[in-house]
């Protein structure tokens, strides 16, 4: 049967077996959309091409899915978006792709791609060609060009005759992103309904996230900017307003998680954003994420009345000398007075924070908690630092503790990075007790209470998922007592 070279199947990998699929506390907490790919779906449907995606994240058990696709369709091209722990999996998926379909082209991208460019290639034969940056307009040219051509399209690494890797580079500008159509969230199985914001974090269903802005102007130690670099691009506020509406009527969307670095980096397009949604309601809500640098009482107020339910800010640490270390503007106490703002604003208020820097010590792990305990804050995440490829950090982190670098189990959910001075075991203590420590504050239990009639469907999904919590908990408390590992 003839492959069809006007065809494309878009695979979101899942990064790890099936089987653990159910007992991953990510998944069961928050399944975000794979915009990235909805993205690239509707830009190629645009221009002519057939763009399909089936997201194994959200399916896990979808290599049948994946099968029985390729063997009705025969696609010439397969694509896969890839962070550094789903990236062995997305070899496996392109090594079964090319045994259905031996003619297939494997193309990756993302950023775990984007980071090691070339070494991938040499590494892994299943990688046929990759995507460097952005893809919409990249993945377009290379299918219109074909395999044979890579050398004519700017932001690719592809094997030369010789077999060697070669790059063309990044592409000399970024997407006007008011040209790109709306992701095709119609090609998302069972969306919106299996895709879930993290629980406690929005007030009504369904609700989904969106990406109004490309990249950040700042070079923290732990980002990888290496598909974006250091470009900072954004939808205008008509652009935005209008991609809410479509949601709202097509979907029933009630809440939006704005999935930006920095959205309110420009704020003029946040003010005419919030002006546009007060002047012409769409009964939604929103959530960002902000840098202090960038909010003030007013700009807080006026975000409020169009509908923002949650800002979140990345405070990281709260020792202010291991903070200087790994970003620019280190201030907490600025960062303290913004929060209250944010808090005197009426909006719910989420810290995001990061254990195990380079640097980190027992001493700068109580001074976090003891900051983050005096913030009026709703909600925190705190991640296990993980370094990865494309972040400044990444190139002498091993000279600053204990590096495994697993790929698989790169995914902030284990420390595969133990500073120097430091041992696993204690840090898994330390990150128990500071979970444990917030939500039994007397004020966290009772604003948790409160979701019962401010977002009732987490609380929905929480008591449905009381056993998979329970099981978390367990384990953590057996690593953190030095038991397993």
């Amino acid at each position: 049967m003839q492959i069809d070279s006007k065809r494309i199947l878009l695979v979101h990998p899942l990064g790890y077996s099936v089987g653990a699929a159910g007992r991953d506390i990510s998944r069961i907490v928050n399944i975000m959309p794979p915009l990235g790919l909805a993205s690239i779906a509707a830009y190629l449907e645009r221009e002519g091409f057939r763009a399909d995606i089936i997201d194994c994240y959200a399916h896990p058990a979808s290599d049948s899915k994946i099968t029985a696709y390729l063997k009705q369709h025969r696609p010439a091209w397969i694509g896969f978006s890839c962070t550094t722990s789903s990236f062995l999996d997305a070899v496996r998926l392109a090594k079964l792709a090319k045994e259905i379909c031996p003619q297939i082209n494997a193309v990756f991208g993302g950023p775990h791609v984007s980071a090691l460019k070339g070494q991938l290639l040499s590494d892994y034969p299943e990688v046929d060609i990759a995507v460097i940056g952005e893809g919409e307009e990249t993945l377009h040219e290379l299918l219109l060009n074909g395999l044979d051509n890579a050398r004519s399209v700017t932001g690719l690494v592809y094997r030369n005759l010789n077999g060697a890797p070669e790059s063309t580079g990044y592409r000399a500008a970024g997407l006007d992103l008011d040209s790109l159509p709306f992701p095709a969230y119609e090609k998302l199985e069972g969306y919106p309904e299996v895709y879930k914001l993290p629980i406690f974090n929005y007030p009504k269903a369904p609700s989904t996230s969106c990406i109004s802005s490309r990249g950040c102007p700042y070079a923290c130690s732990y980002c990888d900017r290496s598909v974006f670099q250091r470009t900072f691009r954004y939808n205008s506020a008509d652009y935005l307003f209008r991609h809410l509406k479509y949601l709202r009527e097509k979907f029933g969307i009630r809440h939006i998680n704005f999935y930006d670095d920095q959205f309110t980096f420009q704020r003029q397009r946040v003010e005419d954003f919030c002006n546009l949604m007060i002047a012409n309601p769409l009964g939604m809500t929103f959530n960002c994420a902000v840098r202090a640098e960038h909010i003030d009482f007013a700009l807080l107020k006026l975000m409020k009345a169009a509908g923002c339910w949650m800002v979140s800010l990345g405070i990281e640490t709260g020792d202010e000398e291991l903070l200087a270390q790994h970003r620019q503007n280190p201030n907490l106490h600025m960062l303290a007075d913004k929060i209250r703002l944010i808090k005197k604003a009426g909006i719910r208020t989420k810290g995001l924070l990061m254990m195990g820097l380079p640097g980190e010590s027992e001493e700068s792990i109580e001074r976090s908690m003891d900051y983050v305990f005096s913030l009026p804050i709703d909600d925190f995440n705190l991640a296990k630092f993980t370094p990865f490829p494309g972040s400044p950090i990444y190139e002498t982190i091993h000279d600053l503790g204990e590096f495994d670098e697993d790929w698989p189990k790169m995914d902030c959910m284990s420390f595969q990075f133990v500073p120097s001075g430091m041992t696993k075991e204690r840090m898994e203590e330390l990150f128990i007790r500071f979970y444990k420590t917030h939500f039994q504050r007397p004020k966290v239990l009772f604003g948790y209470l409160s979701m019962i009639w401010k977002s009732p469907d987490s609380w929905r999904r929480f008591l449905g998922n009381l056993l998979g919590f329970m099981s978390f908990i367990k384990s953590n408390k057996r690593l953190g007592e030095g038991e397993s590992e």
